[in-house]
């Protein structure tokens, strides 16, 4: 039962990384490289935060809006005269953005490890079918679910939801009809940064935290976004737990083939079906 506990828990971090990533891709088309170094941003604002509040809840949102409005800007400033032009060019400036982000949290929070208290009220243990499982595991996989819930309310029942598929898919009707589709791209940017902080700081009292986590953490979240379909959310979802389900039963039973495991999965799905494993086919007309 732990083992279980464990892969869902990793899943629905993966998810709430993943998500944002997978999210801008499939509204805006841009590929995000600096995702993972949001995402360490995250961690280590939620870790100064709750450090300097000693509220776990405070570092949340803080380290959420903080990335949140970090995304904008990187959007409003920068990647928004990219747009139309080959991903390569998206490519090199989200590197950039990666060396800079690394670089600043180097400046402000040093080369060391850092460690994140766990939140009194969700840690210890508890007894589940005949296994000790940590409290916090619990609660990130609600949470996990009560996001992807969230996410998906808004995008697919409210306005804000249409405006952004309109957006992605002919923003010229958008101008004509007088809407911004420049702030919406905005919005959809800035909410996906939001949801790379959101994991960070979720993630924060599970993981040390250290510069070197943005570069690990980028390719686990376009391996999850390759199996699950890119711009797929649903997809994504699966693909998170699965991979966190994989990796659960490796660390369990064969930790030194872990990554092998994860890798091999990705190469197979390459081979078999690079659209993806939970992609949708498309009906010819």
């Amino acid at each position: 039962m732990s083992t279980i506990i464990i892969g869902l828990s990793l899943g629905m971090l993966l998810f709430l990384l993943a998500s944002g990533l997978t999210l801008i891709f499939g509204m805006l088309g841009v590929i995000n490289f600096a995702h993972g170094a949001l995402y360490m941003l995250g961690t280590y604002l939620a870790y100064d935060i709750s450090l300097r509040t000693g509220s776990f809840v405070a570092g949340v949102i803080g380290a959420t809006i903080l990335v949140g409005i970090v995304g904008i800007a990187m959007e409003r400033y920068a990647l928004r005269k990219l747009y139309g032009r080959p991903h390569f060019y998206q490519l090199i400036l989200t590197f950039g953005f990666i060396l800079v982000i690394s670089e600043a949290a180097k400046y402000f929070w040093g080369m060391g490890y850092k460690e994140a208290p766990m939140p009194a009220l969700l840690s210890g243990a508890v007894d589940l079918f005949g296994s000790t499982i940590p409290v916090y595991r619990l609660f990130v996989i609600g949470f996990g679910i009560l996001v992807s819930a969230g996410l998906f309310a808004a995008l697919e029942k409210s306005t804000f939801g249409m405006l952004v598929r309109a957006a992605s898919s002919d923003s010229e009707m958008l101008r004509t009809l007088g809407l911004p589709a420049s702030l919406v791209r905005t919005a959809v940017f800035g909410l996906g940064a939001g949801l790379a902080g959101l994991a960070g700081a979720i993630a924060a009292p599970l993981f040390p935290i250290e510069p070197g986590m943005a570069g690990n953490t980028i390719i686990d979240c376009f391996v999850v976004i390759i199996l699950g379909g890119l711009g797929n959310i649903r997809g994504v979802v699966a693909a998170a737990v699965l991979i966190g389900m994989v990796r659960a039963i490796g660390y369990t039973f064969m930790p030194s083939w872990v990554d092998v495991m994860t890798f091999a999965l990705l190469i197979l799905t390459l081979l078999t079906r690079p659209q993806g494993l939970f992609s949708r086919p498309v009906r010819s007309a």
